[in-house]
């Protein structure tokens, strides 16, 4: 694998940032585009540009087949059984909103959802809003030191009245890899269904919904070199058909008359309105883009630089990591002692170092570590072990500055 051929297609990862080559280590929170994914996008406003479906005329059936190519396209990369399990979103956040909303007009009061300590917030707060509205009851499955889940508690947490567990695949904070194989069994055993937040997971890993036998699995396109703003809800055929849709609107019907409506099938009733065109068809030209690469080599290299930096961060004085699970990948987070994450983000940035401060939205990890945010450094595949020798010079010299 040909890491600067690889560079070579991300035109933003050539550019300076305060005169300075830009090292872009916020991965987590976005990725960075390679030039197919840009010209496809400007290939549809340029000559396909019209809205999909029911349209006769030619640019509306190019865009559509378009459209619906990129659909199976994802199909295809995931492992889903069926076209139709392909819902287009806004992203991870949205997909996770209409599972909470449809799926939860299935539940009844007394029922429960389970989550993880360590989600993001837009694997809470939907819950925590459904179990308010419905009288559910959220529980939550607690973590360690190291930021793994432990799996043991589960068992105790699930019961007959578990219709839900919602957790993360890989944690954006920590960078946890979870054991979702073993969570999607257990709660099968009770007879609860699982949703997966995939949105750290489909880019840095090999995912097969069908392999894992999940309900739902949700993604953005934006964190795995596609367009911002649309993403991907895969459900199991047999429950999107049960589920009340989202939206109503445009396309989500088959007849409206004054008195009665009747909803299109799946997918289209969970796609209410125009939708992001050019964002679905970027989001599929992203997915090809990645279909033509290694993903094997891309994790063996995406682990040599989370082994690297780490090993490289471990030896400055008064550092220390956040999230040193057994099974992690791609994301490092880290505090200095005597400093402040804002400071330590904001001089990296002046030597062109991107990275991210905060609390990642995921404050309750926070808590759980009674620490206000950690400074994260996050990689993809086309990251270098060249860039992590800046980061580290960087801090070499910041750091004193800092401290003085």
């Amino acid at each position: 694998m040909n890491i600067n051929e690889i560079r070579a297609q991300f035109p933003t990862l050539h550019r300076e940032v305060n005169g300075k080559p830009l090292v872009y280590f916020d991965n987590g929170a976005t990725s960075q585009k390679p030039q197919s994914v840009i010209d496809r996008i400007t290939q549809y406003y340029t000559d396909e540009n019209a809205n999909i479906h029911r349209g006769v005329h030619t640019l509306s059936q190019e865009a559509t087949s378009n459209y619906e190519s990129a659909r199976k396209t994802i199909q295809d990369y995931i492992g889903a059984s069926s076209e139709v399990e392909i819902i287009f979103t806004k992203g991870t956040t949205d997909s996770i909103n209409l599972v909470a909303h449809s799926f939860g007009e299935l539940m009844q009061a007394g029922d429960e959802v389970v989550i993880s300590a360590m989600e993001h917030h837009s694997n809470i707060v939907p819950w925590q809003m459904l179990c308010e509205k419905k009288d559910c009851k959220l529980k939550i499955l607690p973590m360690n030191e190291q930021g793994e889940l432990l799996l043991d508690e589960l068992d105790q947490l699930l019961t007959d009245r578990t219709k839900l567990v919602a957790v993360t695949h890989i944690s954006n904070s920590l960078g946890t890899i979870n054991d979702v194989d073993e969570i999607i069994r257990k709660a099968h055993n009770v007879g609860a269904k699982v949703l997966i937040d995939g949105a750290q997971s489909v880019q840095h890993l090999d995912v097969d919904v069908g392999k894992l036998d999940c309900d739902f699995y949700a993604f953005s396109g934006h964190k795995l070199f596609g367009p911002t703003g649309v993403g991907i809800l895969y459900g199991k055929r047999e429950l999107l058909e049960q589920m009340p849709p989202y939206q109503g609107g445009g396309d989500m019907i088959k007849e409206v008359t004054l008195e009665k409506t009747t909803y299109n099938t799946l997918p289209h009733k969970f796609e209410a309105g125009t939708p992001n065109i050019a964002g679905g068809i970027g989001l599929g030209a992203a997915f090809e883009f990645l279909s033509k690469l290694d993903m094997s080599a891309l994790v063996e290299h995406e682990q040599d630089l989370l082994d690297y930096a780490t090993e490289q961060l471990e030896k400055i004085d008064g550092l220390k990591i956040y999230g040193t699970a057994k099974t992690k990948t791609s994301v490092v987070s880290f505090l200095i002692e005597g400093t402040h994450p804002y400071d330590v983000g904001t001089l990296l940035d002046k030597l062109g170092i991107a990275v991210r401060t905060g609390h990642h939205c995921t404050q309750p990890v926070m808590q759980f570590y009674n620490i206000p945010g950690t400074i994260r450094a996050s990689f993809a595949f086309y990251n270098t072990r060249e860039e992590i020798d800046r980061m580290i010079a960087a801090l070499d010299r910041i750091i004193p500055m800092l401290k003085d």
